[in-house]
């Protein structure tokens, strides 16, 4: 039984949550009073929803962890889950998200999950961060990066 599998176990055993299919398709879901708080993907991907106030709450921490992949403007979070300190990573912020989810009244708008997603934010170095359009435009003069057209 792999490390998400176990971790999963776990997890259907709260009594906050039910199980069921994930709106995104694919794999299952845990739900707490109608809200999806984390999905189990295909092989050791699993989303976490905590919200996005909860996100920037602990957002340093989140970027410290090598198992926590952020994405941009969403309100999910994917843990790798591949070994029990995952496991314990995992039970966590699933601790948080529902308590993330409690405290917000009215209920949370739906997002979808980052199962699609493929863009990892990272650290970025302090001189980065102030100047990215520099970055941007050297990239696109060496034919990394193609120009943003608004529609």
């Amino acid at each position: 039984m792999s490390a998400a599998e176990r971790a999963r176990e776990q997890l259907v055993g709260w009594a906050d949550l039910t199980i069921g299919q994930s709106s995104c398709g694919a794999g299952s879901s845990l739900s707490s009073n109608g809200h999806e708080i984390v999905h189990f993907h295909p092989g050791a991907q699993t989303d976490v929803q905590l919200t996005a106030p909860a996100i920037a709450r602990l957002d340093e921490r989140l970027r410290e962890s090598t198992a926590v992949r952020l994405h941009p403007d969403s309100g999910w979070v994917t843990v790798l889950v591949e070994c029990d300190t995952d496991i314990d990573l995992l039970l966590t912020l699933v601790s948080v998200a529902l308590q993330a989810h409690g405290a917000q009244r009215p209920a949370p708008v739906a997002t979808p999950c980052n199962v699609a997603r493929t863009t990892i934010l990272r650290p970025e170095a302090p001189q980065q961060a102030t100047e990215p359009r520099r970055s941007l435009r050297g990239l696109r003069r060496r034919g990394l990066a193609r120009p943003h057209h608004a529609a």
